[in-house]
């Protein structure tokens, strides 16, 4: 933790001035964040007490939440064993009020313990099996689960024992300018696509080795099929290194106007709004937020256990096969989800492994072969989807409002002892 926290404990105890809230996303990608800023948004845009907002962890997604008033951001120590004492000097010190906490298990449990009734953010109930139990903060003050097209019976058996258990819809951001939802900002797919966006995301998951590995295979394949389908203008965002990133495209053939960097969460819907095609690996905010601007949407290899489920959930709500599979040599998804009842890590290794010996193995072109073209026949096949905003409609657009409404019941409640 920061040596200055225990400085402002006299400042900041005081139930006197603004209520502090804790923000905490999980150090896994970027989606948690882009919640956060939603939840944020869904705040700043309705009447509310005055709040003071305090980040926790969260290093990947900080960049995201710049728009944001946060006052200051906290490190946690990577030690488990120094945790919970280190969550409670953070709550005696910034006064902590409540905690909206995103996907990390851990952060919720340790605040919990702490006194702070906090609201938890589940995006992905569907996931969980008797093996991820005891890392789910069932006993959260509010556990929000966000709703899905799918809800196998083992994760509803978990969720079960949650204490406060709240089923929200998608906890994406709002649209900006005209209601998208109404065709005023996008009548409907621009075709042939020439702008399109390419997002990458978890490439900065606890557990994986080489960030590399999947962008090595998966980007010139994109870049490549982009190309070959006429694409004149593309964007790589994402938490891609800069210079593997400048490297990867030096050395596919691109299309002539490619440019990468990564984008704040709002230059990231604006961008999206603009593009013609957006090519992801299937995080489930990306996916729900291009859905609720309508914008045509092919889904990249999967390159953790969720993004199996999430591209499927996105092609069986669209009617059409629109995400690239990897080849079978290199992973058979049916294996991962079979190791899911020993828990999400135990599938994520194999997951994890399989990208890093196709990054490094010999059949590297061979892999990038069948990728590019699976990349072109999931563009070919896109042009056939009508109503792109399907996933998200059977979902719903509300969840940021349900979060903030329920962190606002919190603090409404009688106080309790921090």
């Amino acid at each position: 933790m920061p040596s200055d926290l225990a400085s402002h404990s006299d400042h900041h105890s005081s139930r006197s001035g603004p209520a502090t809230v804790a923000l905490v996303g999980a150090e896994f990608g970027w989606g948690s964040s882009g919640k956060l800023s939603a939840v944020l948004s869904a705040l700043r845009d309705r009447p509310t007490p005055p709040l003071r907002f305090v980040g926790l962890a969260s290093g990947l997604g900080r960049p995201l939440l710049a728009e944001h008033a946060v006052a200051a951001w906290h490190d946690l120590p990577a030690d488990p064993g120094r945790l919970a004492p280190a969550v409670e000097e953070f709550v005696r010190s910034q006064g902590v009020r409540a905690a909206v906490v995103v996907l990390d298990g851990a952060a919720a449990t340790a605040l919990l313990a702490a006194g702070v009734p906090t609201v938890f953010v589940d995006s992905l109930p569907f996931l969980w099996s008797e093996g991820d139990r005891a890392a789910l903060p069932l006993d959260a003050t509010v556990y929000c689960a966000q709703k899905s097209v799918e809800l196998p019976p083992e994760c509803l058996d978990v969720l079960a024992d949650a204490r406060a258990l709240r089923w929200v819809e998608a906890v994406i951001a709002g649209p900006r300018g005209p209601d998208p939802a109404t065709g005023h900002r996008r009548p409907g797919p621009r075709r042939p696509y020439r702008r399109a966006l390419v997002s990458l995301g978890g490439l900065r998951a606890p557990t994986l080795g080489d960030p590399e590995h999947y962008p090595r295979l998966v980007v010139p394949a994109a870049l490549e099929a982009l190309a070959a389908h006429g694409v004149e203008e593309v964007h790589i965002a994402g938490n891609l290194p800069a210079e593997l990133a400048g490297r990867l495209v030096d050395e596919s053939v691109a299309p002539p106007r490619t440019t990468t960097g990564p984008l704040g969460h709002g230059a990231f819907l604006e961008r999206l709004a603009d593009s013609d095609v957006l090519l992801t690996s299937p995080g489930l905010t990306t996916l729900l937020e291009a859905g609720g601007l309508r914008v045509p949407t092919v889904c990249l290899p999967p390159q953790n256990l969720s993004q199996i489920f999430n591209g499927r959930y996105h092609g069986q709500a669209l009617g059409a096969p629109l995400r690239v599979l990897w080849p079978k040599d290199v992973l058979v998804e049916e294996e991962a989800l079979a190791l899911r009842s020993e828990g999400e890590d135990r599938a994520l290794e194999l997951i994890y492994d399989s990208i890093g010996r196709a990054a490094l193995g010999d059949d590297r072109p061979a892999v990038r072969h069948a990728l590019r073209d699976g990349v072109l026949e999931a563009l070919r096949r896109s042009t056939a989807v009508d109503d792109w905003g399907a996933l998200t409609t059977a979902v719903g657009t509300g969840g940021a409002v349900q979060v903030a409404d329920a962190l606002l019941g919190v603090l409404a409640a009688p106080d309790r002892p921090v």
